[in-house]
């Protein structure tokens, strides 16, 4: 994996002005031309670009080709948690006759690419979009892998940047405030050095402790906060970095979000090495689906296992239903428990079941 390249990410969730740079990189990682990111809240649309395509998709958004382009409708109600290609959604017939690739597309030299959809529980709706030349061919399975690969710290990183409407906010306090979502920023040793009022609010799940230290009162969430703080942004880190935060009766509250702050995104906060956000898991907000989809660095099988469970599966039924053993589905359960933070099937079950679905992201 390209740890430079995870760097630049994070770097960029904080200093907006970065991802064309980050885009670009996707895009040589693919052999693609240029790549995007869009962000719509409460229909409004944030967007940034690779430099090569800066031109082709002002006229995309300008024009009305995005508003018509049923590309993004096929990511949010695919159901996977990975980049995605044409031939995932249409056949080579369907795509011919498609109308934004006809006439939008193809006529710009492109018509391959690979995207991704992240509907937030905040209500940010994100997509990625790599594109490569028509004349090139599509975006093999290897290339996809790859991108899959740095799909979590995409997601990660793309809702910071979401929350601040692609756009840097000068001083800590100011970016915090920003965000519109609790969070807090810590230092190497897990002091607090900033926090905002909204996290200040959050007494049902927080305690303050001695030296401006924090502790969550989900034992479980509090020990996989520390468990993965000295090692965030490592090489080597193999530890949870987004996890749940319960309320009463096991249900899920908030899901947290530790982000390492990288590079120039130190300016913005001095002595800062991380970036903790609370993103709100509640009823019809946030389907189970996408909050996997979304907010946890599971497998497309880890995920379909968790979104079984959701809707009252059992074992068996999901074993079935995907055509594998119930050995295998035990041992995938056994995944998602370990990167949500939970030790019995039961506690799973009651998390997710505690988020009801919602209508599908436009």
């Amino acid at each position: 994996m390209n740890h430079q390249l995870i760097d630049r990410i994070y770097e960029s969730a904080l200093v907006p002005e970065l991802w064309p740079d980050v885009l670009d990189e996707l895009a040589v990682l693919v052999e693609a031309r240029g790549a995007q990111l869009f962000a719509v809240r409460d229909k409004v649309m944030s967007w940034t670009t690779s430099a090569t395509l800066t031109d082709v998709f002002k006229r995309y958004v300008d024009d009305g080709w995005f508003a018509k382009c049923d590309r993004r409708v096929c990511l949010f109600s695919h159901n996977k948690p990975s980049f995605l290609v044409e031939h995932d959604f249409w056949t080579s017939e369907q795509l011919d006759a498609n109308e934004i690739y006809r006439d939008f597309f193809r006529p710009n030299g492109l018509g391959w690419s690979a995207n991704t959809g992240l509907a937030m529980p905040t209500k940010d709706n994100i997509v990625f979009t790599v594109e490569r030349d028509f004349v090139r061919g599509p975006i093999e399975k290897d290339k996809v892998d790859a991108l899959n690969e740095l799909r979590p710290h995409l997601a990660r990183a793309a809702l910071i940047s979401a929350r601040l409407s692609l756009k840097s906010v000068q001083g800590a306090n100011n970016t915090l405030t920003a965000l519109g979502l609790p969070a807090l920023v810590l230092d190497e040793d897990g002091v607090v050095v900033e926090v905002n009022a909204l996290m200040q609010d959050l007494s049902d799940h927080i305690q303050w402790r001695a030296h401006n230290r924090i502790a969550f009162n989900d034992k479980t969430a509090n020990a996989l906060l520390w468990e993965a703080l000295p090692h965030l942004g490592h090489s080597s880190q193999a530890n949870v970095t987004s996890f749940v935060m319960r309320a009463k009766a096991d249900r899920a509250a908030l899901v947290a979000h530790l982000v390492p702050i990288k590079r120039t995104a130190n300016d913005i906060f001095g002595r800062s090495y991380a970036l903790l956000v609370a993103t709100p898991v509640t009823a019809g907000r946030a389907p189970p689906v996408e909050l996997l989809r979304s907010l946890f660095d599971l497998t497309p099988s880890e995920a379909r296992v968790a979104r079984g469970l959701a809707t009252g599966e059992s074992l068996d039924d999901i074993a079935q239903s995907g055509g594998v053993s119930r050995n295998t589905v035990r041992a995938q359960l056994q995944k998602v428990m370990d990167k949500i933070g939970c030790t019995r099937q039961a506690e799973v079950t009651a998390l997710l079941s505690s988020v009801t679905p919602s209508a599908a992201p436009v």
